[in-house]
């Protein structure tokens, strides 16, 4: 990152950096609040020594001051949701909930699904990677940080609402530009989005920059069931109108397409899937069954770039996912988009 950069990316590749790097780049943006810490967390599996060093970091913030909270999804028995995979390992919740102000959000039938931090309300880290050793050390995930207080702000809102409602419905129910950041010595206009609030609205975005492109496409998420992005996309496609490459975790898209098949209102939407499989442009990773014990190796990543475009968060390409807690930021940098189209176009290699 050059001195005047406001966004720093993180690729996560399988087997290219460690749990214990990822978790020093997380301890070291916590180390430099000097005010708050606010922290919104789907799933938190740490080994036990990850897990103490954290909850150190933490406890060592509000020692010299710093207000810290936290929010987590209340874990329910019950999951409904295509495309979100089973918790594993020794969970950090209960030494959060020691350590820290913390509240449990209804994950019932929507989950609390963010993964952020806000620091002094003018730096966020966001992206898909769970706080979990196997998000970062055998999972493709993308992490950004962001040093904007007016998207911190955002987020702030955003948080304030979970915290004071302790659910989810209802929150989310806005979205800001913000002023423009750089990156690459070159001003980023962004924006952030959240679900459900705007949740619809959110698919409708990746569906129109994805309409919109005119050289390139390309998308990483567990799934692809939300029907506005599935239907552009194999239009777009269909017309060759760009260069698209997608790629899916393989068993949890074959989970979603079995579903389908059971369900007759949704089953059209197989055959637009496969149209799509057929051209060539989707890649399915053949990770560890989706439940099943051992590694939680999905691919994870959950980013769009369209041309100059990228839009990047907590958000699976997912129907469930306009009615889950979820974040989106936008930004348009083509310095930007090309680090992130250059993520995508090497996990599509990977498993072509």
């Amino acid at each position: 990152m050059s001195p005047r950069d406001d966004a720093e990316l993180i690729f996560l590749h399988p087997g290219a950096q460690t749990a214990d790097s990822v978790l020093e780049r997380l301890l070291a943006f916590v180390d430099d609040a000097h005010r708050s810490i606010d922290l919104a967390v789907y799933d938190a599996h740490l080994a036990d020594g990850r897990a103490q060093r954290l909850i150190a970091t933490l406890d060592a913030a509000e020692a010299r001051g710093v207000r810290v909270r936290a929010i987590y999804n209340e874990d329910a028995a019950d999951r409904r949701h295509e495309a979100t995979a089973p918790p594993s390992g020794p969970s950090l919740l209960p030494l959060l909930r020691e350590a820290v102000p913390a509240k449990a959000i209804d994950g019932v039938p929507d989950l609390m699904h963010h993964k952020y931090v806000i620091r002094d309300r003018s730096s966020v880290w966001t992206g898909s990677a769970n706080w979990t050793d196997n998000s970062w050390d055998a999972q493709e995930n993308v992490l950004v940080m962001l040093h904007n207080p007016p998207l911190a702000d955002a987020f702030t809102r955003d948080f304030e609402q979970l915290w004071s409602r302790e659910q989810v419905e209802g929150s989310g129910a806005f979205d800001d530009d913000v002023d423009p950041m750089q990156f690459a010595g070159a001003p980023v206009r962004a924006r952030a989005l959240f679900a459900p609030g705007r949740g619809r609205a959110i698919s409708q975005l990746f569906a129109s920059r994805i309409g919109q492109a005119t050289t390139r496409v390309r998308v990483c998420s567990p799934v692809i069931t939300s029907t506005p992005i599935l239907a552009t996309l194999a239009e777009v496609i269909d017309d060759e109108r760009c260069d698209v490459r997608v790629v899916v975790d393989g068993p949890m898209m074959q989970r979603a397409i079995d579903q389908w098949r059971r369900d007759g209102r949704a089953s059209w939407k197989v055959p637009l899937f496969e149209r799509m499989e057929r051209a060539g442009v989707v890649q399915r990773k053949p990770s560890s069954p989706f439940g099943a014990a051992g590694v939680r190796d999905y691919m994870h990543a959950k980013v769009l770039v369209a041309d100059d475009f990228t839009l990047l968060g907590s958000y699976n390409c997912s129907h469930s996912g306009e009615s889950n807690a979820e974040n989106v930021v936008e930004l348009r940098s083509a310095a930007f988009a090309a680090q992130c189209a250059t993520f995508v176009d090497d996990v599509f290699s990977r498993y072509r």
